[in-house]
This record gives C-alpha cells, structure tokens and sequence, in this order.
C-alpha cells in the first residue's frame, strides 16, 4: 500500500511538473508566434511522463563515465539556458568607446533589456553562446548561416523613444575586411577613401559642386570601385571581403536623436527635429582646442572625468573633449590653461551619403528625412543617394541607377514605400563619435535592446580595486539624460 501511495504521490508530482512546464511554453510559444515549437511537447511529454528515452543514461554508468557526463550534462543545459535568455529577454553589453562618453563611460558593464523594444527570431539561430560573431582563440565565425530567416521581431514592451540610449547591431558592419588590422575599419569608407587617394594621383580632383547629379554619382561609384578593387587585389594587407548577417554585426550603443518621420538638421552642432531643436544631453561634449601651461593634474582629472585617452589626444592633435562644466571649470583655471576655444574645423567629406555630394559637415548636417515604415518618399538623383542603401540593402530591393533613371527590381521608379522604421543615433561625445551622420540611419531590425541600468563600472586608467566606480554601479540608464 505505502508503495502504491508514494507511486501515485510521484505520478501526480509530474504531471503538476509537466502541465506547469507544458503552460509556460505554449505561452512561450504564443508570444513568439512560432508553432513550430509544437514538434517539442512529444519531448517534455517523455521527460516527464512516458520517459521512454534514457535521457540521463551516464547515471547508471560506473567511474570516470559517470562523472564526465555529469559534466558535459551541466554545461549543456547552462550554454542552452544563456543562449535562451541571451536572446529572448537580456544580455550584457559593456561600452568599448568613449563615444557617449561623459554619459555612459568606457569600462561600464550594462544589463540590456531585449524585452523593452521586443526581441528579434534571430536570422541564424545556430550559433554558439556568449559570441557575437567570431570564436575566441581559433579566430573562427561562430555561427551558421544556415538556417537563414528573415527578420522578425516579438512584440516588447514599447517602442524606441526619442532621447533612449539604444544598443544596435552597427549598420555598415554588414561588409568587412578579414584582416584583424582592418576589422574594426568601415569597409565602405575605406573603399571610397582609398579609391580618391589613387585617383588623385593621376588626375586633379573635380570640383564636385559644379558637376550635376549624374556627373556626380559616375564619380562615386567610379572611386568607390577603385578603391574596392585595391582591396580585393592586396588580400595579403586586408584579408577576404566577407559579409556577415544584421543580427551577427558589431554592436553598438548611442543615443537616438532621431525618430520615423522627422526631419533631422543639424545646425551649428544643435540638433533640430522639424524645425525644433531638440534638448542636448545634460553631458554632451565638443572637442576644443586646449593649450596648457603644465601637465594637468591627476586630481583635476578625477573631478572633471578627463581621461588619459583624452590627454593623449590632447598631446597628439591639439584638442580634447570636455563637457560644459569643464570648459567652466578649465576657463578659471589660468594656472593651468594657457588658452581654450571651440574645434569648429569640419570637413565636409567622410559623412553619410558617402556616394553623393552635400556640402554637409558634421556640426551642419541635413535636413535630411528619416523613413518610417509605410510612409511614401519621392526619389530622383537630389535625394537617391540618401536612401539607397535602405531601399537596396536593408530592405532587399534591385536598386539600379541607368543615365539618371532610377530602378528597383526592374522597373522605373519615382518613389518608394518603405518597409521598416528607421532610426537616428547619435554619441554625446559629439566630434567624437562614429554615427549616422557618418553611416546613415539604423533600420528597425538592427535594434538589439534598451540598456536598464550599469550593473558594474572600472575605469582603465586606473587598474585593480582603485579602478571601481563605486558611485555608477546600479544607476539607471534611463536617468542619464
């Protein structure tokens, strides 16, 4: 009696175990909209109920058997579980760059939420834990490009706002050069760049301004494969050209600045959102020209969060970031500071679009429109460079440009209708910053998630315990206005 009690005890035990675990992931699977998963249930059925497969067999095994399968049965289950939540609800991200610096600085470890904006179905879900593109030691891609699905995304809890922090996989980091010297480099600004330089030695540049809009873009594409072919002809210096999908690309954090639908400008370094300018963040920086009378003490440093990084650009190029507190508080410093004044060179070439001619430099940029899901643009040859590469790479449309005449798959067209919502990122450490205004816009399957708050902080400069940024642990980022 007291053995068929315990049996039907452990019976009702499991199917409690079962229906719980069995709810949860039709849940899952409702919130995903993913019915293949259902291929799964006849599985949890066995593990709990039928148990007609041995799935830990190794426990019956003897010696040393037995123990590596208890091994490699834990590291199984923890990759699969940090692959799951990795991907469906949170990650950590820590910032590589000062380009937001002074607001999330370089050495801060940030929890990212997948759920605020809604996780992506990833695009090629064979890969391996804890790497984003490339596996460690071996050097080797660490995922499979097929299976390959097209992107989709889980609804989250909101939207992106204007203002939000955002971590994105880098846009133009769909193409790249192999060599770990060049990895890091935008391939695209690399090829137009070293397409002008061999230009300029055979022939004098043209005054692109005087040339009309077909003059102009026969000029871009003509350096542009100019400076591909160099590439693919010193393989030895630059490695393969390889691709790589959006979800496998470099990731970054910036803030957004820039919203569907609106129309950007920027107009002597404020950003303007339909004509109004919109709120800068409480710790942006420019970079000044700074001449000092003497080093510039450590304590100093410290208070007015002045980096090494920085004082090494300062020593190498003459100028250095600094917030608006900073200048205040350098300007009094007469002991110290010789003379300060705003960098306001800015070159006009080396910004978004890098195939057509604007006049635009980094402080004075646009008005440029940014696409919004479902929304209509008119095309011709003034504006076709701007959104190319959404209509053509990020939304998979033929794009072709014949004797001024503009084709997508085919046919003619005066106008398009975009796909997705696109976004505009920016660093607060604005002459210090790789971002659209020097890449173009980030498109809504690029967003990887919203930074909740820095779980762990270490200045570089500084290493071992002095190094910890007591005062940053557990701030919300949402806070860092």
């Amino acid at each position: 009696m007291i053995d068929k009690s315990k049996t039907k005890i452990n019976s009702k035990v499991q199917w409690t175990k079962f229906t719980v675990v069995l709810i949860c992931y039709l849940l899952f699977l409702l919130w995903v909209k993913s019915w293949w998963g259902l291929i799964v249930v006849p599985f949890i059925y066995d593990v709990y109920i039928s148990k007609k497969i041995r799935w830990q067999w190794w426990k019956d095994a003897e010696g040393p058997t037995r123990f590596l399968m208890s091994w490699v049965d834990a590291l199984v289950f923890a990759l699969v579980a940090v692959y799951f939540i990795n991907l469906f609800f949170f990650q950590n991200f820590v910032i590589p760059s000062s380009s937001l610096e002074k607001s999330l600085l370089t050495g801060d470890y940030l929890f990212v939420s997948k759920v605020s904006y809604g996780p992506r179905i990833p695009e090629t879900p064979l890969t391996m834990p804890l790497t984003q593109h490339t596996l460690p030691v071996v050097n080797a891609k660490s995922y499979i490009e097929w299976p390959h699905w097209d992107y989709r995304r889980v609804k989250g809890l909101g939207n992106v706002k204007l203002n939000d922090i955002v971590v994105f996989n880098y846009p133009a980091g769909d193409t790249i050069c192999s060599s770990d010297q060049w990895q890091q480099q935008d391939y695209y600004a690399m090829s137009y760049g070293i397409g002008e330089q061999l230009y300029q030695q055979n022939h004098s540049m043209p005054q692109l301004k005087s040339l009309n809009r077909i003059q102009q873009r026969r000029y871009f594409d003509m350096i542009y494969a100019l400076g591909r072919n160099y590439i693919l002809s010193h393989q030895q210096e630059y490695g393969e050209i390889i691709t790589r999908p959006a979800d496998r690309r470099e990731n970054y954090v910036k803030r957004c600045v820039g919203l569907p639908g609106q129309t950007l400008q920027i107009k002597n370094r404020i950003v303007y959102l339909n004509g109004k300018a919109n709120k800068e963040p409480d710790n942006v920086q420019y970079s000044y020209y700074v001449k000092l009378r003497c080093p510039m003490p450590q304590e100093l440093m410290d208070q007015l969060g002045i980096s090494t990084e920085d004082i090494t650009g300062l020593t190498q190029y003459g100028f250095i970031p600094l917030t608006k507190k900073a200048v205040k508080a350098l300007s009094k410093r007469k002991d110290i500071v010789q003379s300060i004044r705003l960098n306001t060179d800015a070159q006009t070439g080396d910004l978004y679009p890098l195939n057509g001619y604007t006049g635009w430099t980094r402080d004075n940029y646009g008005p440029i429109w940014i696409p919004k899901k479902g929304a209509t643009v008119k095309l011709d040859m003034n504006n076709i460079a701007i959104y190319e590469r959404p209509i053509h790479v990020y939304e998979g449309n033929n794009l072709k440009i014949v004797n001024g005449n503009i084709y997508i798959n085919g046919k003619v067209a005066h106008s398009y209708k975009f796909k997705m919502d696109y976004y505009w990122m920016m660093g607060d450490n604005r002459h210090n910053s790789a971002d659209s205004r020097y890449w173009g816009f980030v498109p809504e399957s690029h967003i990887v998630g919203k930074p909740i708050f820095i779980w762990w902080s270490h200045n570089p400069d500084h290493p071992g315990l002095s190094g910890i940024r007591w005062n940053r642990l557990f701030n919300l980022v949402d806070n860092i206005k």
